[in-house]
């Protein structure tokens, strides 16, 4: 079920003129993969994101879900998109409606009419997919920032999208928060959901098996995580920071020592230089 942009612009109305969030934008979610949308504050990357499930129509072009337009006025079709593409945003207790998690998680799917027996059914497999079964019968409120973010996917989760789009889901987080978040997210990428992750952390970024890099409303680099991180020189002149073991490695490869040139991680980084001995 790919998500297509065709041409897609997008602006918002202010009281003295319209400001471009989105310019020109073409490109195809595939399904099954893992896509991190990246940029810095006002780079468009939220914005492509709401256009994905038709929270905004686009101004100009084409976004479609599985062949149906966003931009349709009939509500029985933006339902069905919105059932296919499930977002988690940047907030998690600005995401949270019911004060006992069960609770929360069956609100979606009550609200889909999906029968009692298979709402419960749902809310074990969402909260087992997020690893917060154990939390079942708490409030949200007394969770950690990450706990409450891996609640609010497993709100999403038991209505059975088939994307999952994270908005700047670990932007509040601390980084165990954000760490707990991403691992979730990988686990469900291999379950066969299409991800989706929004962010301005370049260290995420290395999960993915694409990444998007926008600036200014348009898409200024596309390709593998090795592709873009590669372009060192073209990362920093759109204001984002090269994921910390890559930024290290660069600066020891330039002091001579014999490393590879694709390191992302901590892990990667000790054992390159290891082996460089």
């Amino acid at each position: 079920m790919p998500i297509k942009f065709e041409n897609v612009n997008y602006e918002y109305p202010t009281e003295d003129k319209s400001v471009v969030a989105v310019k020109g934008v073409t490109l195809e979610i595939e399904d099954g993969s893992f896509v991190c949308v990246c940029g810095e504050n006002g780079s468009g990357k939220s914005t492509l994101a709401k256009l994905m499930n038709g929270l905004l129509a686009p101004t100009s072009g084409v976004v479609t879900v599985d062949g149906r337009s966003t931009a349709t006025e009939e509500e029985t079709e933006l339902f069905a998109i919105r059932q296919k593409v499930g977002m988690v945003f940047q907030n998690p207790d600005n995401q949270m409606i019911a004060s006992i998690i069960e609770d929360e998680i069956a609100f979606g799917p009550e609200n889909l009419g999906v029968p009692r027996e298979e709402i419960g059914e749902r809310i074990d497999y969402a909260l087992s997919a997020v690893g917060m079964t154990e939390y079942r019968y708490n409030t949200p409120y007394k969770l950690s920032g990450g706990q409450k973010q891996r609640i609010a996917i497993a709100a999403v989760l038991a209505m059975k999208p088939e994307v999952l789009v994270l908005d700047e889901s670990t932007a509040m987080l601390d980084p165990k928060g954000r760490a707990e978040v991403i691992k979730v997210a990988e686990e469900l990428n291999k379950q066969g959901i299409t991800i989706v992750l929004i962010t301005h952390f370049m260290e995420e970024a290395t999960r993915a098996d694409r990444v998007i890099v926008m600036n200014g409303g348009s898409v200024v680099m596309d390709g593998t995580p090795a592709e873009i991180f590669r372009k060192r020189e073209e990362i920093e002149r759109y204001d984002l920071e090269l994921p910390v073991a890559d930024a290290i490695a660069a600066a020891l490869i330039g002091e001579g020592l014999p490393l590879e040139d694709r390191i992302y991680s901590a892990s990667e980084l000790a054992e390159a230089i290891c082996r460089s001995k």
